[in-house]
């Protein structure tokens, strides 16, 4: 075997190899964010079914804003540290991190009905799988949509800070329909880049398993805030 045939059965070894690796690498993206969802939505519900623990949690505005900080500090965390934690390590800050999520998402049962949430569930789940598809499968470069909604999302944020003085009722209504279609397209955006760093790796080795937990973590998030946002147009309040 001369060297161009040995260079190129070793290409399509690593070829195989690599289309091995990428349906489990992307079994575990979705696999994870699920757990995720499922934890957060156990959560949410658990403490909205106990009073002592609402009681404890939104009479107490220092533990409220220390669950949330934390929330923050876990994500950034957890995105900024990934290559020095181990995988086990960093599967239980996300699982951490996704009931935290679920304590301070509990007042939803509060504010809406129960049936207005479980419709704008599905309807977040639909849309979602839409997008998740769009993103997977379109040959389209989503790149530019990247730095674009990343832009609108920064610009949501000092809106929505900046409407917590104001309280106009107007503002709040045109951030909630720009935050559903932000995260519309983040959705699709985020799809196609987990799936192009995916293909990349070389094995399903844990390297490539934490890629794949960021991954989780950043569908996770644009699966929960285009949950809220549709939930503040479309859910029912509670009388």
């Amino acid at each position: 075997m001369d060297y161009e045939e040995f260079t190129n059965v070793t290409t399509r070894e690593r070829e195989l190899e690599m289309s091995a690796a990428f349906p489990v690498l992307m079994r575990k993206v979705y696999l994870w964010m699920t757990l995720a969802l499922v934890i957060t939505g156990f959560t949410a519900y658990y403490v909205a079914s106990s009073e002592t623990l609402l009681m404890a949690l939104f009479s107490n505005q220092i533990l409220f804003w220390g669950l949330v900080i934390g929330e923050l500090v876990l994500v950034f965390s957890l995105s900024a540290a990934i290559n020095k934690l181990s995988l086990t390590t960093a599967t239980l800050m996300f699982v951490l991190y996704s009931v935290i999520n679920g304590a301070t998402m509990s007042f939803i049962f509060l504010v809406y009905t129960t049936s207005s949430i479980t419709n704008v569930f599905l309807i977040t789940a639909a849309t979602f799988a839409v997008m998740a598809f769009f993103g997977y499968f379109t040959k389209t470069d989503l790149t530019s949509w990247g730095k674009i909604l990343m832009m609108a999302l920064i610009g949501i944020i000092i809106a929505t800070i900046v409407n917590i003085f104001t309280k106009s009722e107007g503002l709040a209504v045109i951030l909630n329909y720009l935050g559903v279609l932000v995260f519309v397209g983040l959705t699709a955006y985020d799809s196609q880049k987990i799936k192009q760093m995916l293909m990349m790796a070389p094995d399903a080795g844990e390297g490539a398993q934490k890629i794949a937990l960021l991954g989780a973590l950043s569908l996770y998030l644009d699966f929960i805030n285009l949950f809220i946002y549709l939930l503040r147009i479309l859910g029912s309040r509670r009388d």
